[in-house]
C-alpha cells in the first residue's frame, strides 16, 4: 500500500464501498418476482453478481483512497466526497427501483445518471491521480453491461407498473 494514503482517506473509502455493497444487496431479493422474469441466454448466472461488485467497489474504494490522499486542496476532498456519495445513492436507487418496486422500466432509466456518476467520480479521481482513475473503468463497463441488460430484460417483460 502506498505510504501516502491517509486513515481518514481509507476509512471513508471503506464506508462508501462497504456501505453501498450492503445497502444494495440487502435490497436484492431474487425471489419469485425475479425468478419469473424472462432474461436473455447471455445473462451472468446469479452467483456471479456478488464478486464482481465486491471487486468493483475494492477498486472504486482504492481509487477514492488515493484520490483523498493526493487531493490538492480541501475543496477538492469535499468534491471528491460529494461525488461519491450521489453515486452511492444511486447505486442503491437502482437496486430498490428493481428489486424492491419490481419496475426495471423506471430503473434502467436510472442507469443514466448512475452511469454519469461514475464518470464524475472518475474526472474527479483523475484530477487527483490519473492512472488511478482507470481503477474506475470496471464500474463503468459492468453498469454499462447491466444497463444493456435492464433494457433487455424491460423489452422481454414489458410491461410493467401497477398491475
Amino acid at each position: 500500500m502506498p505510504a501516502d494514503l491517509s486513515s481518514l482517506g481509507i476509512g471513508l473509502a471503506t464506508v462508501w464501498a462497504v456501505t453501498t455493497a450492503g445497502i444494495g444487496a440487502l435490497l436484492t431479493e431474487l425471489g419469485p418476482w425475479y425468478r419469473g422474469l424472462r432474461k436473455p441466454p447471455w445473462q451472468p448466472p446469479d452467483w456471479l453478481f456478488g464478486p464482481a461488485w465486491t471487486v468493483i467497489f475494492l477498486l472504486g474504494a482504492l481509487a477514492g483512497a488515493v484520490a483523498w490522499s493526493r487531493a490538492p486542496s480541501p475543496e477538492f476532498r469535499r468534491l471528491l466526497v460529494l461525488v461519491y456519495l450521489v453515486n452511492a445513492g444511486l447505486n442503491v436507487l437502482w437496486s430498490v427501483l428493481f428489486f424492491r418496486q419490481h419496475r426495471p422500466d423506471r430503473s434502467v432509466l436510472e442507469i443514466v445518471p448512475l452511469w454519469l456518476s461514475i464518470l464524475a467520480m472518475g474526472l474527479v479521481v483523475r484530477a487527483a491521480s490519473p492512472s488511478v482513475a482507470l481503477l474506475l473503468l470496471p464500474y463503468l463497463a459492468w453498469v454499462t453491461f447491466a444497463g444493456v441488460l435492464n433494457l433487455t430484460i424491460v423489452r422481454l417483460n414489458r410491461p410493467f407498473g401497477e398491475r
